[in-house]
């Protein structure tokens, strides 16, 4: 899961505000909350359309405001995971996360997995979630390759011998949504900065919530319906197959561009980027997809360059495709030679310092949760008094 950041020009600078007043919900500074799977280094994409926008609105918090960065493993798992490598795979995200510029002392950053709140809040919230709602959910669908039409009732015989068999959708996957609730829900979350792509997975929070809250707390509504940060998609695409995103699950390395590459390394991945044998630089993702990927990314590493990638693209029209991918791969480096360092800094540290990071984030992370969860404890009947 990826609850998609944007940058600092987004709507995230003013977001809406609340439809219903904070009081209502006993809450008036803002909490933000987003989190990122645990998948190593995150690559280019990750940066440019999620957290560098995380630094953002952190630097541009008020003192009030809370903001959570969530290392989501327990998302992980709906997945086949080897434990020695999503141990490492946790280490190098926080390593990443800190090397981006969150700073542990303004941010709450820690593993899901470390709060159990997480967990018993995604059950009390699944006795209420509807199976209609969450099999018109795009996430199991799209994990099992199936047509965003299907049912989980198509998965059952009889079926046709091609469609998936019923073991492969598992409850963890089925019921990642509620999840994604509870993990939002459990810090009453003001605002979620997210991509396109994960609204569908907000409106499902809001209506748990309201549901829950119609249910257990119609008075003083316990549960924050989330508000949604929403900014223009930043869709960086794959080096070696330009139609599709770029990806960490790519077999091929040179699709993508971590934040730890070096600057040989970059320059070689963009060097041999696939691209086109069209004389010139136009913009174009229907017909020059790769050159039109290069100019994406040269934008959005800078906006100040120009007006829009279109206009970027107008003072490059008369470059050589070898020319843009060298101007290409000198922003890349040039724009992440710091975290970069900063990263091979934190990784060659103490071990023990990094997990620090972790335990102390956990700790603050759990300390809301517990407010949280000792309220819809009590309004459910599981307390004493």
């Amino acid at each position: 899961m990826l609850f998609l950041l944007r940058q600092a020009r987004c709507r995230a600078a003013t977001p809406r505000r609340l439809s219903n007043s904070p009081a209502r919900y006993l809450q008036t500074a803002r909490v933000i909350f987003s989190g990122i799977q645990p998948t190593g280094v995150p690559h280019l994409g990750n940066y440019l359309g999620a957290l560098r926008q995380w630094v953002t609105l952190q630097d541009a918090a008020a003192p009030d405001e809370t903001l959570l960065y969530a290392i989501v493993d327990l998302h992980a798992i709906t997945l086949k995971q080897d434990p020695a490598q999503l141990r490492q795979w946790r280490r190098e995200m926080l390593a990443s996360l800190l090397a981006v510029g969150l700073d542990p002392k303004r941010s709450i950053i820690f593993c899901q997995s470390d709060v159990p709140q997480h967990a018993e809040l995604m059950w009390i919230l699944s006795c209420n979630a509807s199976m209609g709602y969450l099999s018109r959910m795009t996430q199991w669908k799209s994990k099992l390759s199936l047509p965003a039409t299907a049912s989980p009732l198509d998965l059952a015989p009889p079926r046709s011998p091609s469609a998936p068999s019923l073991p492969s959708l598992k409850l963890g996957l089925f019921s990642y949504p509620v999840l994604q609730a509870a993990d939002i829900l459990l810090y009453r979350t003001t605002h979620v900065p997210v991509g396109e792509d994960q609204s569908q997975h907000l409106e499902f929070a809001r209506e748990v919530a309201n549901s829950f809250n119609h249910i257990f707390s119609p008075t003083t509504p316990l549960l924050i319906p989330p508000e949604t940060i929403l900014s223009p998609a930043k869709r960086i695409m794959s080096l070696t197959k330009p139609t599709k995103k770029m990806s960490k699950s790519d077999p091929d390395i040179k699709s993508r561009i971590l934040i730890t590459d070096s600057k040989d390394v970059i320059s070689k991945k963009l060097k041999s980027s696939l691209t086109d044998s069209l004389d010139g630089i136009s913009y174009n993702h229907s017909t020059r997809p790769g050159v039109s990927n290069l100019i994406d990314i040269m934008y959005y590493l800078d906006e100040s360059i120009a007006s829009s990638p279109v206009q970027l693209c107008a003072d490059f029209q008369n470059m050589s495709l070898k020319a843009l991918k060298e101007k290409v791969a000198e922003a890349v480096d040039t724009q992440i030679r710091d975290v970069r360092e900063r990263y091979e800094s934190v990784m060659g540290g103490d071990a023990g310092a990094l997990a620090d990071v972790g335990d102390e984030g956990a700790r603050k992370a759990e300390e809301r949760a517990k407010e949280t969860i000792g309220r819809v404890r009590k309004v459910l009947g599981f307390t004493w008094d």
